[in-house]
């Protein structure tokens, strides 16, 4: 995957709003790569520290257990911000994902 890929998905993550959610695979179509879900999870776990990463989750809406302090913690980040997380760590994934215009 190239650098131009790794650029897209941190430009649009950086554009996630507080309180709102998109999947790893949305990520990845709208990037260009729509079969790519698993590179922006690596992009996820190695790049900027500094992208709302909390605000990405899986398509069923699952937290990620490779987010610093695991579920539980990608769980407290996100509630901070307002968004609810039920006990099986997973969100309202058809009411909080957002969708760029």
């Amino acid at each position: 995957m190239n650098g131009d890929f790794r650029q897209r998905v941190e430009a649009l993550v950086a554009h996630i709003p507080k309180g709102r959610v998109m999947t790893y695979g949305q990520i990845a179509a709208l990037c260009g790569n729509p079969r790519a879900a698993r590179i922006v999870g690596g992009i996820a776990h190695f790049g900027d520290s500094d992208l709302p990463w909390q605000r990405v989750v899986n398509k069923q809406g699952g937290l990620a257990s490779g987010y610093p302090g695991g579920r539980a913690g990608h769980k407290q980040v996100l509630e901070g911000e307002g968004v609810t997380v039920g006990d099986d760590f997973r969100v309202d994934i058809r009411a909080l994902l957002w969708q760029p215009k």
